[in-house]
């Protein structure tokens, strides 16, 4: 499994979003400076979010974007499931039944399921707040 650019841009993104949260509504000129990414590149990210209550917008002068929960509901799993769709490492891993013809007699299948839950545990472990916990630690040490 390989995360894409996009999925590592909106985890940076969601995170600044976190750790300015007491700013209210952030534009994404201000986001895209702070991560050094493209404020066009963000722009494309946005739309995987809409149909999801990751963020709450705001139009105008002093609009933007916010989390729409607390840091601590956000997993990084949940996130990149939606900005990369799976994160299987091959379909059958998350299908059951699995529509391969081997499934049955495949040797690899558990091992390909194995894998995927043991990603899937991991990266649901870990919320946006648990990173900014993390972070802050690090620059007190």
């Amino acid at each position: 499994m390989k995360i894409s650019t996009k999925g590592r841009y909106a985890l940076r993104m969601l995170l600044d979003l976190a750790e300015h949260q007491q700013c209210g509504y952030i534009a994404l000129k201000d986001i895209a400076e702070r991560q050094n990414i493209s404020k066009k590149y963000l722009e494309q990210i946005i739309p995987v979010f809409n149909n999801s209550d990751i963020l709450k917008t705001s139009r105008g002068a002093q609009g933007g974007y916010r989390l729409a929960k607390s840091p601590d509901q956000y997993t990084l799993g949940e996130i990149l499931r939606l900005t990369e769709g799976s994160l299987a490492p091959i379909l059958c891993a998350e299908q059951e039944p699995a529509e391969c013809t081997r499934s049955e007699d495949c040797a690899l299948r558990p091992v390909w399921q194995g894998l995927y839950q043991t990603v899937c545990a991991y990266l649901d472990g870990i919320t946006l707040q648990t990173l900014l916990d993390q972070q802050k630690e690090a620059l007190r040490q």
